[in-house]
């Protein structure tokens, strides 16, 4: 399973980064290719991708919410005429993606949240007495798909862009999701997503921010990641340039810490006993949590 498949052009950077990791791991094709919104940072990258590695099936939330952005409809529309060569699913909130071996739950999707706690959460969440929120968004991140991946007893959040209001149907009144091992964090770090009652009902051990170095890293959201409790540690694909000194990690758990971009990835190594180990591809360094 592929989650997003970045952006178009560039020379197909983000076509061969994908072809690059996924040939480090062993993988010779994409069986469930999971779109969570159709920006083009997430879904522009399909077409190139499409002709580098064989696909097998497309999952996404549907119809695109953001029709009156021509830099929607720029990536919507190829994503499309590529997606029409594949069998494809809508997912809705409570869904699954069914791939051998791992649980994949659909947390939210198209703005809808899950309608009932997922077995073993459900416990009120104290956080949500000081939550305010912000102004409504209508187009494709408040309908991004969120998932909850499990192998075993190892759990990873991956909520793709979705939006501070929508994180608050997850996260408030009770923790709807459970507590994770594994954070990725939402919307690149960006400061409209990752609310502290949803880092918070989360509960992670670890987070990588999936941020560029003017993209996501905010200060906001790195430090609710950083304060959260029980947090061991924060990982980050890029040195983010708002963030200065005070609002990055130690460069050793970096990826890229300077531009321009040399493409090192992040890698998570799981076992079913919830033992994980996350590797900096740039200079090796890893570190294996226990529970």
């Amino acid at each position: 399973m592929l989650v997003d498949a970045g952006y178009a052009g560039y020379e197909n950077r983000d076509a061969r980064r994908i072809a690059a990791a996924a040939q480090a791991a062993g993988v010779k094709q994409i069986d469930y290719l999971v779109i969570t919104h159709y920006h083009g940072d997430h879904a522009g990258g399909v077409p190139q991708l499409a002709a580098t590695m064989p696909i097998r099936a497309f999952y996404d939330h549907g119809d695109n919410f953001d029709e009156n952005n021509p830099t929607t409809v720029a990536a919507f529309r190829p994503y499309v005429a590529v997606r029409a060569k594949y069998p494809s699913t809508v997912l809705k909130a409570g869904d699954s993606v069914p791939v051998k071996g791992l649980s994949v739950r659909v947390v939210s999707a198209s703005g809808k949240a899950i309608a009932k706690p997922l077995p073993g959460a459900g416990q009120a969440n104290p956080m949500c007495a000081s939550y305010r929120p912000l102004d409504h968004d209508t187009g494709e991140n408040a309908r991004s798909l969120a998932l909850l991946i499990t192998f075993g007893s190892f759990r990873v959040a991956d909520f793709g862009d979705l939006y501070w209001n929508q994180e608050h149907d997850l996260a408030c009144p009770v923790n709807e999701v459970g507590e994770v091992d594994l954070y990725m964090t939402t919307h690149h770090g960006t400061k409209t997503s990752g609310s502290p009652q949803m880092v918070r009902a989360l509960h992670p051990k670890v987070a990588i921010m999936n941020n560029g170095p003017s993209k996501g890293g905010s200060v906001e959201a790195w430090q609710t990641i950083h304060d959260s409790p029980g947090l061991l540690d924060l990982w980050q694909l890029h040195f983010s340039n708002v963030g200065g000194k005070k609002h990055n990690v130690a460069e050793a758990l970096i990826a890229n810490p300077a531009e321009p971009c040399s493409g090192y990835w992040i890698e998570v190594s799981a076992g079913p006993d919830g033992t994980f180990t996350v590797r900096n591809s740039r200079n090796q360094y890893e570190k294996t949590y226990t529970r």
